[in-house]
């Protein structure tokens, strides 16, 4: 479902029930199916403010999103529509619509709290939409913000102070857009024409002052400021007669205000090509699956009278798909050992060869999967497990070249075996021909391929089982001498004794290779774990630098404001002073 989603319509995503937020498991497959990065679009606002229509427009659509046409707010909860995204291919676009703030019906402010802070937590572009202009009375109702330090938090461990903790919060919070409806003023300030952002900085400059009446005006300008240093503007004329606002999902854009049209289509278009994917903290780029489980995390946490934190977020998100990566990655060293190993292998280092190709793979795959593996607990998990399979693997190879030898040893010796059985040795001069053919059975075992790395061993133990028989053949020998009879003894012993000697030298030689094979595992791990930790360590600079130049970006925008309000201070009063210098002299003669 990478490309190709197909949602007809809207999915209620967070249902609101009772004042009781509920994830829609429906909506939850949905997410898990997008394999691709999401940008995720969300808007709120108070109800009736036409919301929807902006998010159909999103979607391509004229109907989907529910407008409605009276005075009761008709989105409930949280509303999800994934589409593919107009202008980058391996993206998707999933649009949220909330339900309206404000609900008189409803009555519970603290619920709509809970709405605009998922719709922070779980979007990378957030819409605010709000009718007519930014006067107070906009901000007031834009109150939620100022709550957002009380409802959500960055760590897990915040600072005692909380506005400290806040500005962690400009490293996840997404992108800003204001959107006017029905705005009937000329974009003018002090006789300039100005554009949509530049009144929408000139509303949030602070007044100067102490009075509670000073901190109520400049809190929520101040927090919007912190929170959320990129910040878009977009006004819209009404789109059409009052009577009408009813029917907007049956109008054609031939029958709306052709300024309106065209401002929904710069909107749109500006959505399109500037909201970003939604990213996690370290880079983390957000998929179906991770919004997934950061809509059940946030949503538990709320329920269960926690603040939703995305620290935690992160590390259950992190907890899921590090079990993933190592299954993930167990699966592809099992597919390779599959596809390459057949047992026995002639050698141990050839079996251990392919343990390490495949080995080297399945980090691989887990490094590419994993984030946040704390302590690598994840990582040792895997590293235990390739260990096990390795072990396993050794273990059937020995198992397969006993069995392999065995029958092979049952195949070439069974003539000679048929022959003990007849006596056929048992006479002068059988021992030689026994020892003949023995030797002529033996070589033929030593030409046969890929017997393993037991076919000394099984041999052996082979050889051992006919001593007696062997002995018994040499002693009804009468051709030889009792001599000759204790020297071919002591040569069968040391024949053994050298066999043994052998097989103890291959044990160590595989000891030795078991224990390097062990080391360069261990150096694999540590090799490609630096690797990602140093990726990981860019990728978080990056971030802390452009945290940083967004900070810093808003202080410098807060000092040049700071300046311009002080040279208009010196202004008027050089220019109050200069009126003084220039006003005439009255003279007062007596007579």
């Amino acid at each position: 479902m990478a490309s190709e989603i197909h949602m007809p319509g809207p999915e209620c995503l967070i249902k609101n029930i009772n004042g009781r937020l509920l994830v829609n498991p429906e909506a939850l497959k949905i997410l898990s199916a997008i394999r691709q990065p999401v940008v995720v679009v969300a808007i709120v606002g108070l109800y009736r403010t036409g919301k929807s229509y902006l998010m159909n427009k999103l979607a391509g659509k004229n109907k989907g999103f529910s407008l409605g046409s009276t005075v009761q707010s008709h989105t409930k909860g949280i509303w999800m529509w994934c589409v593919p995204h107009p202008k980058k291919p391996n993206r998707t676009l999933v649009l949220l619509d909330t339900e309206g703030l404000g609900d008189v019906e409803k009555g519970d402010n603290q619920n709509d709290s809970w709405i605009f802070a998922l719709a922070i937590l779980l979007s990378s572009t957030f819409v605010y939409n709000s009718m007519g202009t930014i006067n107070q009375q906009a901000m007031d109702q834009l109150h939620y913000v100022t709550e957002l330090t009380d409802r959500i938090r960055a760590k897990s461990s915040p600072d005692v102070d909380g506005v400290e903790d806040s500005a962690d919060f400009v490293s996840f919070f997404p992108d800003f857009v204001w959107t006017l409806r029905d705005f009937s003023l000329d974009l003018e300030a002090d006789g300039q024409s100005i554009t949509a952002d530049e009144y929408l900085e000139n509303s949030l400059k602070l007044k100067k002052g102490t009075s509670p009446k000073d901190k109520t005006f400049n809190m929520p300008r101040l927090c919007i400021r912190k929170f959320f240093p990129k910040k878009k503007c977009f006004i819209f004329d009404r789109p059409t007669h009052r009577k009408k606002l009813g029917q907007l999902e049956e109008l054609c854009d031939d029958e709306l205000d052709s300024e309106f049209v065209q401002q929904a289509v710069v909107f749109c278009s500006y959505i399109f090509s500037d909201s970003k994917t939604k990213t996690l903290s370290g880079g983390i780029k957000v998929d179906g699956p991770r919004l997934e489980t950061l809509v059940q995390t946030y949503v538990n946490a709320i329920n269960s009278g926690d603040l939703p934190c995305m620290e935690n977020a992160v590390l259950a998100l992190a907890e899921i798909e590090n079990s993933a990566a190592v299954q993930k990655a167990i699966a592809h060293y099992d597919q390779q050992m599959g596809q390459k190993l057949q047992l026995p292998t002639e050698t141990l280092q050839e079996l251990l060869d392919l343990h390490r190709a495949s080995e080297k793979e399945a980090i691989e795959v887990f490094m590419k999967s994993s984030f946040k593996d704390i302590d690598q607990l994840f990582q040792k998990e895997l590293a235990a497990q390739l260990d096990k399979k390795r072990d396993d693997f050794c273990n059937q190879n020995l198992k397969a070249s006993e069995d392999h030898c065995s029958a092979l040893l049952k195949d070439i010796f069974s003539p000679l075996e048929e022959d003990m059985k007849q006596g056929i040795y048992l006479k002068p001069g059988g021992y030689c021909l026994f020892i003949e053919k023995m030797q002529e059975l033996k070589k033929k075992y030593f030409q046969e391929p890929r017997k393993g790395i037991q076919a000394e061993e099984i041999l052996q133990e082979y050889l051992k089982s006919k001593e007696s028989v062997t002995d018994a053949i040499l002693q009804t020998d009468q051709t030889l001498s009792e001599k000759e009879k204790l020297i071919e003894v002591e040569r069968v012993k040391a024949e053994s004794a050298q066999a043994a000697a052998k097989m103890l030298e291959e044990m160590q030689i595989k000891n030795q290779q078991m224990m390097e094979q062990k080391e360069k595992s261990y150096q694999e791990h540590v090799k490609q774990l630096t690797e990602k930790m140093e990726r990981d360590r860019a990728l978080l600079l990056e971030e802390q630098e452009r945290t940083l130049a967004l900070k810093l970006q808003e202080q410098s925008r807060l000092l040049q404001e700071g300046f311009q309000e002080e040279n208009r201070r010196l202004h008027k009063e050089i220019q109050s002073l200069q009126k003084k210098m220039n006003k005439p002299k009255k003279e007062c003669f007596l007579g």
